[in-house]
C-alpha cells in the first residue's frame, strides 16, 4: 500500500522508537480488515522494535490498538489511517514508542494530573484536514495519562455507527458516550473542557511574562509574516496563537502561492508555524485576545487583556485577527448545524455521497466547494443571490462542464427545512420574486468571511463591515497599533496579500519604534 519514498522516509523515523511497539489488530473477515492487516504488516516490516498480532479483543472491527509493548494501554484506530490521518498514525507510533509530544511542559503536567475516565471517540473522514489536529492532540494526551482512552473512528468505514448518531459533519468528538464537541480542537481547548482552573492556571503562568516590543495578535499568514520580520529585527516579540494558519487550516488545495506550485492549508500551516518557531518569538499558544487597552502616551504601554484573565503587555501591537465564515443567518441554520448545515466540503462531502446537496455562494470558495462535491454527491445546486457568479473564469468553466452540477443565480436562500432531526430541504426567493423549494439533505455555506474585529469596536477606526482602517503603512486610528491581513481594509483577501501586509506591519512597528523620543 505504501510506495517506496514513504516506507523510506518512515524507516527513518522508526529507527527513534525507544522502546517496542505492538500493532494489535481486531479483525473480522471483510476486504477492509484485510487491507487494514496489510498496512499494518508492511509497516511492521520496516522496523525490528515492531511488531504485528491480530490479538485484538475490540468489539469495533476492522480496528488496531498501537501500544508500547510491555503496556495494555495506547491508541486505537477504527480506520485505516491513510490521507490526512497517516500523520497522526505515525505520530501515535512514535509517541507509543517512547518519542515525547511536542506539548509545553506545563501544559503535559495537567494533563498527568486528571483524574477519572476518559473515552473519547473521534469520528472523522479520510479527506478532513481538520481532524487530524483533535486526533493528535486526543492521542497525545493519551500517551501521557493512562485514564485517558482514543478510539479514531473512520465514518465511512462504520456508517452504521454514523447514521445511528446522526452524525453528518467531522470532526465530532464524544467522551464516554455523549457529545463533547465539533471541529478542530488543540490540547488547550480540550484541557479546558476537561479541566475547570484551566483558564486561571493558563492566566498565572503568563501574568509575570516581560512586556514587548511587539505583540502580534493572531497566526495566520499575517501574524506569522509579522513575527518572522519583527524578531529579524531584533525587537522583543510575542504572538498570541489561538491555532497557527488560520482560514489557511481549512483550505484544501492552495495553487496561486506564488514559487511554490501547488500545497493544501494544512501542509502551509505547520510550515509557518515551523518558520516562525526557527526565530526568537515568543508564542503564546491557546489563547485569543479580548480587549485592547491603548498607552496612555507614546511610546507607552498598550495592554491586551485575553480570555484566560491574563493581560500582557507592549510597545506596539499588530492585529492579525483574520476572518471566519459568515452565515446566511437564515431560519434552519443554526438548528440544523452539524445535521445538514456544513461550512467545509473537504471535511465533511464524504457524508452526503449520492446524495442531493446544495451550495450557497458564488464565489471561489462556493464554486470551489460546488466542483469538489460533485465528485462525491448524487446533485449539487449552487445558489447565487447576485445575477452572475463572481468566481474566476477557469472556475466557472470547470463547474459549467460538470452534468451534475445546476447553477441558479438571483437566487437568494431564505430558509432551510428539516424533519426536526436533519435537513430535507431549502427555499430560496427567485429572480421572479416567488419562493421556490429545493429537496435535499445537505447545505454548505459558502459567502465569504468576517473579520475578527468584534472585540475592537470602540477601540479603534472599523469600517462599516467591521474591517480596521489602515493606511498604506498598516497604521491603525491609535498610534503604534498596526493591522494586517483579512481582518483590515486592504482589498483582495489571498494568502500572498496577508503575508506582505505581515511583513509591512512589522517593518511599519519597527519604524515606529525607533522614532520615538529617548526615554
Amino acid at each position: 500500500m505504501l510506495q517506496d519514498p514513504i516506507k523510506s522516509q518512515l524507516s527513518t523515523y522508526l529507527a527513534n522508537l525507544a522502546h517496542p511497539v505492538v500493532l494489535e489488530a481486531s479483525l473480522d473477515g471483510s476486504a477492509k480488515a484485510r487491507e487494514m492487516g496489510d498496512l499494518l504488516r508492511e509497516v511492521a516490516a520496516l522496523s525490528d522494535k515492531v511488531t504485528y498480532s491480530e490479538d485484538g479483543v475490540s468489539e469495533r472491527r476492522p480496528s488496531f490498538l498501537i501500544r508500547r509493548g510491555d503496556s495494555r494501554h495506547g491508541v486505537n484506530f477504527a480506520a485505516i489511517p491513510m490521507g490526512h490521518e497517516f500523520t497522526s498514525f505515525v505520530l501515535a507510533l512514535l509517541q507509543a514508542g517512547g518519542h515525547p509530544p511536542k506539548i509545553e511542559a506545563a501544559i503535559a503536567d495537567q494533563i498527568k494530573e486528571l483524574v477519572g475516565e476518559f473515552r473519547f471517540e473521534i469520528f472523522v473522514s479520510l479527506s478532513c484536514q481538520n481532524c487530524p489536529d483533535v486526533v493528535q492532540a486526543l492521542n497525545a494526551m493519551s500517551i501521557l495519562n493512562p485514564a485517558i482512552n482514543v478510539t479514531t473512528i473512520d465514518g465511512a468505514l462504520f456508517q452504521e455507527e454514523v447514521a445511528s448518531k446522526n452524525i453528518m459533519t467531522v470532526p465530532q468528538i464524544y467522551l464516554n458516550g455523549m457529545a463533547f464537541g465539533s471541529g478542530r480542537m488543540d490540547v488547550n481547548q480540550i484541557l479546558a473542557k476537561l479541566d475547570d482552573d484551566a483558564p486561571r492556571r493558563a492566566a498565572e503562568r503568563l501574568k509575570d511574562m516581560p512586556a514587548f516590543d511587539v505583540l502580534i495578535i493572531g497566526s495566520g499568514p499575517a501574524g506569522a509574516s509579522a513575527a518572522i520580520y519583527a524578531a529579524r529585527k531584533g525587537l522583543r516579540t510575542g504572538l498570541v496563537a489561538d491555532r497557527f494558519g488560520g482560514q489557511v487550516m481549512d483550505t484544501a488545495g492552495i495553487e496561486n502561492f506564488i514559487s511554490i506550485k501547488e500545497t493544501e492549508g494544512p501542509k502551509l500551516s505547520a510550515q509557518l508555524e515551523a518558520h516562525v518557531r526557527s526565530y526568537d518569538v515568543e508564542i503564546i499558544s491557546g489563547q485569543r485576545a479580548k480587549e485592547l487597552f491603548p498607552a496612555s502616551h507614546p511610546g507607552g504601554m498598550y495592554g491586551v487583556a485575553l480570555e484566560s484573565g491574563a493581560i500582557l503587555h507592549s510597545r506596539t501591537i499588530i492585529l492579525a485577527t483574520g476572518a471566519h465564515w459568515r452565515q446566511l443567518g437564515v431560519p434552519g441554520e443554526e438548528q440544523y448545524r452539524t445535521k445538514g448545515v456544513a461550512y467545509c466540503p473537504h471535511c465533511d462531502g464524504p457524508f452526503y455521497k449520492g446524495k442531493r446537496v446544495a451550495v450557497a455562494g458564488g464565489g471561489n470558495s462556493g464554486v470551489e466547494a460546488a466542483i469538489d462535491l460533485a465528485g462525491i454527491v448524487g446533485h449539487v445546486t449552487l445558489l447565487q443571490r447576485s445575477s452572475k457568479l463572481k468566481a474566476d473564469k477557469v472556475l466557472q468553466d470547470k463547474l459549467h462542464s460538470l452534468p451534475n452540477v445546476t447553477v441558479l443565480t438571483e437566487a437568494l436562500t431564505t430558509r432551510i427545512e428539516g424533519d426536526g432531526n436533519k435537513v430535507n430541504g431549502l427555499t430560496y426567493r427567485g429572480g421572479d420574486g416567488k419562493d421556490h423549494r429545493i429537496d435535499l439533505e445537505g447545505v454548505f455555506v459558502q459567502i465569504g468571511l468576517l473579520p475578527n474585529t468584534e472585540w475592537l469596536r470602540g477601540t479603534l477606526a472599523l469600517n462599516d463591515f467591521g474591517e480596521i482602517k489602515v493606511d498604506d503603512h498598516g497604521a491603525t486610528s491609535v498610534p503604534g497599533v498596526f493591522a494586517a491581513g483579512d481582518a483590515t481594509t486592504t482589498p483582495y483577501k489571498q494568502i500572498v496579500i496577508a503575508v506582505g501586509e505581515g511583513a509591512k506591519s512589522a517593518l511599519s512597528a519597527f519604524d515606529y519604534l525607533i522614532r520615538l523620543p529617548a526615554a
